[in-house]
């Protein structure tokens, strides 16, 4: 994990990723101070970090038995299951147009390509610069 961090954001530990490149990180002082240690998700639909209100051991809990269905509404398409079922932990899929255009809001008519989770982490901030999301 430390590995995985090192040059990327400071105030922040990156734990998790998703397969559309969405990622949680706890927060070391980045989102200030008023939650630290509380979780994050910079949603690939928004490019934005966004607070989820608990804590790391909450986060685990979250995901082996909270409604991921429910969270990730409008983040899945027909047949993902088969499709992400191919991919290693390494990689994530790559949607074109991007997700946090108009025109990439439905999953089911966009282009899917499986790539590098360190390149959807390098896209995703690529566009959070170019668009001033900070």
């Amino acid at each position: 994990m430390m590995g995985w961090n090192k040059g990327k954001q400071q105030g922040l530990l990156l734990v998790a990723d998703d397969v559309l490149g969405g990622f949680f990180a706890i927060n070391g002082g980045a989102f200030g101070q008023a939650s630290l240690g509380k979780m994050y998700y910079l949603a690939p639909d928004g490019l934005e970090w966004e607070p989820l209100e608990f804590g790391y051991s909450d986060f685990l809990v979250f995901c082996f038995s909270g409604n991921l269905d429910k969270f990730y509404d409008g983040l899945q398409w027909k047949g993902w299951q088969k499709e992400i079922a191919q991919l290693d932990g390494d990689h994530g899929i790559f949607c074109l147009p991007p997700l946090f255009t108009k025109e990439g809001k439905d999953l089911n008519k966009v282009s899917r390509k499986p790539v590098p989770i360190a390149e959807l982490w390098g896209l995703h901030n690529d566009f959070r610069q170019q668009l001033g999301i900070h």
